[in-house]
């Protein structure tokens, strides 16, 4: 370990970056419970999604660790698996295999894209306060679907959306579930989240409104999931209807999403957390090996998950909290590996695990992505307007997608109205061109 991992070289031992490991784990363990969650919405079978979770989450943790040797956790992201259930499935009609297909498709390119620099190019040229907004409204985006989940934001005909039966128990217990959370998180326990999780499942056993169905089993069958994606249907979707070039439009759309969410969710964690670590040199990437190889780990993990059955796999921003135990090295990746492996020995407990106990875990996510909103430059109206604007229309709109339509045109216009066009680089030139030319083809989509 010490010649493959560089251990003293890097400052740590086995024993630190162990523990690194497990810190890193605890943290982020409570995606175990949620995906399967969410992509159940979609009409995924739970327990198949549950094992392409973990295992998603350990291959994408072991290339990150023995290829890059880097101290990042992957898994399915937050947000996207959020987009791939609630606006690709359920928004925009796709069966759940024809989504897979497009997460296939957005991997590859993504993949292309960190080869070839171009992910590198289109990074420098987004500004920050869209990245920040990005973030942000995803963070709101998953707020509205955790109070929508545990009751306390219902439909109201009269105002579109209004408040649930507070007095009902599952209201109750995720606001109870989310103080948990909040005050564990204050006080440094680093596993606040799945605790937060688990808690709300025991009392809704006790209370007798859930049922146990144990904790430890051999895993569920994966085959529900494994090599289940449908390309040919993700290309050929809109076809029947309005022929190739329908077909083409409905893939640019959904792509495009992916793969700029991938693009600011992956590269942002890794490059903050590589920060910490003190991991990157300054100058061009060409000078960074291990944040190269680290780009290319998290494309190739987005294509290995859509192959078993889950939404795309990223880099986990709770592995700061492994790089804070003292994680420097691949070695913390590869504990997390094997402990999502392990963990797929939990199936019983995560088959127990209402929406409602789920619910606090996203809001108090959705809380710390909002925390982006404080780098937006508040003082400056052609950057804050385009970031508020992006955020709002997440949620307001059921879809990250109109988000980032709305906040890249956005930015792109008032700065072309107020004479700062040159503030504006190509790559957002180019990104608001795409987004007018998809509302152009799905103006109410």
């Amino acid at each position: 370990m010490e010649n493959f991992f560089k251990l003293k070289e890097n400052g740590t031992d086995a024993r630190t970056e162990v523990v690194a490991g497990i810190t890193t784990f605890l943290t982020m363990a409570y995606i175990i419970f949620v995906n399967p969650m969410i992509l159940a919405d979609a009409g995924m079978d739970h327990g198949a999604v549950f094992v392409a979770t973990c295992l998603a989450a350990a291959l994408g943790s072991l290339v990150m660790g023995l290829w890059a040797n880097w101290p990042i956790g992957m898994a399915p992201g937050m947000g996207l698996n959020a987009f791939f259930a609630y606006g690709v499935v359920l928004g925009l009609g796709y069966t759940w295999q024809q989504a897979l297909g497009m997460v296939l498709i957005s991997g590859v390119i993504f993949l292309i894209l960190s080869a070839t620099g171009v992910r590198r190019w289109l990074i420098e040229g987004i500004p920050h306060s869209m990245r920040s907004a990005v973030a942000a409204g995803i963070g709101m985006f998953l707020g509205l679907i955790a109070l929508k989940n545990a009751g306390i934001v219902v439909a109201n005909p009269a105002t579109l959306v209004g408040l649930g039966d507070m007095t009902s128990a599952p209201a109750i217990l995720a606001l109870i579930g989310l103080f948990a959370i909040a005050a564990l998180h204050a006080l440094k326990v680093r596993a606040a989240i799945l605790i937060g999780i688990l808690l709300v499942t025991v009392i809704s056993m006790v209370i007798g409104i859930n049922q146990f169905g144990g904790i430890f089993s051999a895993p569920p069958s994966i085959a529900p999931t494994f090599l289940q994606l449908d390309v040919f249907g993700a290309l050929s979707k809109g076809s029947e209807t309005g022929g190739a070039m329908a077909a083409l439009e409905s893939l640019f759309h959904v792509v495009l999403v992916l793969v700029l969410v991938e693009i600011f969710d992956a590269t942002g964690t890794l490059v903050g957390v590589a920060k910490r670590a003190g991991l990157l040199k300054d100058g061009p990437i060409q000078d960074n090996p291990g944040l190269s190889r680290a780009l290319m780990a998290d494309s190739t993990a987005i294509v290995a998950g859509s192959l078993i059955g889950t939404s795309s796999t990223t880099a986990y921003v709770e592995s700061a909290s492994g790089v804070a135990a003292g994680g420097r090295t691949g070695l913390t990746a590869v504990t997390v590996a094997v402990l999502f492996i392990a963990a797929m020995f939990f199936s019983p407990l995560a088959g127990s695990v209402p929406a409602y106990a789920t619910a606090p875990a996203l809001l108090f996510v959705a809380g710390l992505m909002m925390r982006e909103f404080s780098d937006v430059d508040w003082e400056n109206i052609t950057e804050s307007a385009p970031a508020v604007l992006t955020a709002i229309m997440m949620p307001f709109t059921y879809s990250i997608a109109n988000g980032l339509a709305f906040g890249f045109i956005s930015y792109a216009l008032i700065k072309l109205l107020t004479g700062r066009a040159r503030e504006v680089h190509p790559a957002t030139w180019l990104i608001a061109a795409l987004f007018v030319l998809r509302f152009a083809a799905f103006p109410a989509g």
